[in-house]
C-alpha cells in the first residue's frame, strides 16, 4: 500500500475538522491499527459497572459510546469502499442519536461491544492496505458533501480518539494521552 497522504480542506465537510486534527499520523493505515490495539487495551479493563456509567443526565453510557463508534466505524468503512470502487451514488447522513437508542448496547457485555469493535476495525485495516493508490483520492459525496477516501480514514482515526478521550476524562477519571488530547 502506498501512503494516502494528508486529507486537504476541502476534501471534507467543515465539521469534520476536529477529527482530522486528531489525527496527526502520516500512515494512516498503521495508525488506524495500532489505534485498535490501545482501544482494546482500554476496554479490556472496563468493568460492567463501570461500563454502566454516565457520567451526567442524558448523557451515553460507556457500552453506548462503544456502540457509537462501531457504528461509526461501519459508516465511514462503508463510504470509503463506495468510494474507492468509484461508486458515484450519493451515501446518505449519519444521525448517532437515533442508532444509539435504538442499538440496545446497555443490554450487551462490555466485552462483547469491546470485540465486535476490535472486529470491524481489523476489517475495515484489511481494506484499507488493500486499496490501490488511486483509490485513496477518489471523491465521493456522503450527507451531501463531498469527501475523500483518505479523509474518511482519518476522520475514522479521529473520530474514535475523540470517543476514548471522552471515555477517559469523563467516565473513567483518567488524563487523556498526548495524542487524544
Amino acid at each position: 500500500m502506498k501512503h494516502a497522504g494528508r486529507p486537504q480542506t476541502g476534501e471534507y465537510a467543515s465539521y469534520y475538522q476536529r477529527y482530522v486534527d486528531l489525527a496527526t499520523e502520516n500512515d494512516i493505515v498503521a495508525a488506524l491499527d495500532a489505534q485498535s490495539h490501545e482501544t482494546a487495551t482500554l476496554l479490556g479493563g472496563i468493568s460492567e459497572q463501570q461500563a454502566a456509567h454516565r457520567y451526567e443526565l442524558g448523557k451515553w453510557s460507556v457500552k453506548q459510546i462503544v456502540g457509537h463508534m462501531t457504528d461509526g466505524e461501519r459508516i465511514f468503512a462503508y463510504r470509503a469502499l463506495c468510494i474507492a470502487r468509484g461508486d458515484t451514488t450519493p451515501l446518505p447522513g449519519f444521525e448517532q442519536d437515533p442508532y444509539v437508542a435504538t442499538a440496545a448496547s446497555d443490554d450487551r457485555p462490555i466485552a462483547d461491544l469491546a470485540e465486535e469493535f476490535a472486529t470491524v476495525r481489523k476489517a475495515n485495516v484489511m481494506m484499507m492496505r488493500a486499496l490501490p493508490e488511486e483509490a485513496w483520492s477518489r471523491v465521493g459525496t456522503a450527507s451531501d458533501n463531498q469527501i475523500t477516501v483518505r479523509a474518511l480514514a482519518f476522520i475514522m482515526l479521529g473520530h474514535e480518539r475523540h470517543h476514548v478521550r471522552v471515555l477517559r476524562e469523563r467516565y473513567l477519571g483518567a488524563p487523556s494521552s498526548p495524542r487524544t488530547a
